[in-house]
This record gives structure tokens, C-alpha cells and sequence, in this order.
């Protein structure tokens, strides 16, 4: 079957990268396409599978306010017995916006029409219009933490994987202080547990060193902790996969990222990968 990627997000996400990573993979990409265009587009490839396997879609705030509230609609017409459709939004909080439009010296698309709206104006006002699209979303990502080569990785390895038309699934640690990640499905938090940072000789390591794993293996507390997330995590995700789920994220944090997260995140990972084929692990303070 046919496959079409539709990427969307606030603008400075990461669309751009996004597009070339999957140009990368074979994809034949077009950018910034009129709304109004896509059921001509899907037509058109549906029609010469030969050229077109692989599909993806950049759409952004420069089309009309009135396309970018019917594209969910039309998104939901296209015969998903003849293409696999997807819907990629990329999102981005506002200090980290603020601060890219600052570093790059770009103008907002917002900012620079009729409205002449300031920058932080124009953020506001593109989330509020994206709202919808990012709703109906097979996979958000959130970009706020994730530089440019971690976001090309992460889409690289969802593209990759859900190939096969099973759940992709993605285990992440992270630092409760850096934000929780906006994508996660599923957040747990190992702050509760004994925390190796107190411990002098172990603070350099971090959760995939020995001297880390053999101090938390020894902790009952972290194993209880590991043994309810794990059925927890096996018990619900066949669930998932029951309604046509494409992609799911596990977030374990911690306060620091370094140590008990990673420790968990890694734990998991083993001992999922034993049976599933689609898992991906990521560990964003560390990557």
C-alpha cells in the first residue's frame, strides 16, 4: 500500500528537517503545498503507484485560515484502503521559538503580513490555527529539547520502523527540570527512587554504567517500580495496537536525566525488545 506523510507544526519546529530526512529515505516530498491541492495530488499518485510509493507533504500557516480548518476533513476522505495516511506535527514551546527567530533573525510568516502582529503575537496565533490539525496527529514531537540531529534520528527510525505497518514505540528518558517531553503518552516519574547523584563515586556514571545499574539492581524499591511498569506497559500496548495505533511513547524522568531514568528507560527497552521488533529508546539528556 501506498504510504503519504503529512508534516505540519509550528513554524521554526523543524519542518524543513523533517521534509529532507525523509527525502532521505525515498520519499518524493513536496513542500508547502495549498491545501486545496492535496485531494488532486492523492489522485494523482493513487493513480501511478509505479512513481509514487512513498509520499510526504509539507503544510504550514501559509495557507488560508479557512483551508487549514478543513484539512482534518479532508484528510479524513482520502481511501485509506488505497493509501496509509499520517499526519507528523512537530511542536515547539514559545521560549524556544522565541529564542531560534532570535538566533536565525528570520521573520514570523504572521509577522510580516496585513496583521503585523509582533513576534511572540504571531506564535500565539499559529498554535491557536494549528490547533485542530495537531488534534487529529498520528505523531507529535516535540522539538523544544531535541536538536537538529536528534530530530533527523528520531524521524529517521519512526519512518523506518512503522514500514512494516506495526506500532512504532519509543522509550525516552528525560529531566523533570528540562520539561516533560510534550509527545509523551506515557510519563513516569523516578524521582521517588534512591538517587545515585547523592553518592560521590557515582555521580560521573550514568544510568547504562555497572556501577549505576548494580546500585539501583540493589534498591527493592526500583525493582517494584520497574516490575509495575513493565506489566502496565505490556498489559495496555496490544490495546493500542487493537485501534490502529501507529506510534506510542514511554517518558521515564528523573530530575537530572543522567541516572535513574536512563537506568528504567534501559531496563524496559531490554527486555521489550525481546518480543518487539518496532521499539526505539532514547535518552534526550544523554543523546
Amino acid at each position: 500500500m501506498q504510504e503519504l506523510i503529512i508534516i505540519s507544526g509550528m513554524s521554526g519546529s523543524g519542518k524543513t528537517i523533517a521534509l529532507r530526512t525523509l527525502e532521505d529515505l525515498d520519499f518524493y516530498c513536496v513542500d508547502n503545498l495549498p491545501i486545496d491541492m492535496l485531494p488532486q495530488l492523492v489522485n494523482h499518485i493513487t493513480s501511478n503507484k509505479q512513481d509514487y510509493n512513498r509520499v510526504s507533504v509539507g503544510i504550514d500557516i501559509r495557507n488560508s485560515e479557512l483551508a487549514l480548518k478543513e484539512l482534518p476533513k479532508i484528510i479524513r476522505k482520502i481511501d485509506s484502503s488505497k493509501m496509509n495516511v499520517k499526519v507528523l506535527f512537530l511542536h515547539c514551546n514559545d521560549k524556544t521559538l522565541l529564542k531560534r527567530y532570535s538566533e536565525t533573525r528570520r521573520a514570523h510568516p504572521l509577522s510580516s503580513d496585513k496583521r503585523n502582529y509582533s513576534l511572540s503575537q504571531a506564535i500565539a496565533y499559529e498554535k491557536n490555527l494549528l490547533e485542530p490539525l495537531a488534534t487529529v496527529a498520528d505523531l507529535l514531537i516535540d522539538t523544544s529539547n531535541t536538536s537538529a540531529p536528534q530530530l533527523r534520528d528520531k524521524i529517521w527510525r519512526q519512518a523506518s520502523n512503522n514500514a512494516s505497518g506495526k506500532l512504532s514505540l519509543l522509550l525516552q528518558s528525560f529531566a523533570f527540570k528540562r520539561g516533560v517531553p510534550y509527545d509523551a503518552d506515557f510519563v513516569f516519574d523516578a524521582r521517588c527512587l534512591p538517587n545515585p547523584f547523592w553518592e560521590k563515586s557515582l555521580r560521573e556514571f550514568c544510568g547504562r554504567d555497572k556501577p549505576i545499574k548494580n546500585f539501583l539492581e540493589s534498591k527493592e524499591i526500583v525493582n517494584d517500580f520497574y516490575t509495575d511498569i513493565f506489566q502496565l506497559v505490556v498489559k495496555w500496548i496490544p490495546k493500542f495496537e487493537e485501534h490502529d495505533r501507529s506510534y506510542l511513547t514511554i517518558a521515564i524522568g528523573c530530575t537530572g536525566g543522567k541516572h535513574r531514568s536512563v537506568f528504567i528507560t534501559e531496563k524496559l527497552f531490554n527486555q521489550l525488545k525481546k518480543t518487539r521488533t518496532n521499539i526505539l529508546v532514547q535518552h534526550r539528556e544523554l543523546d
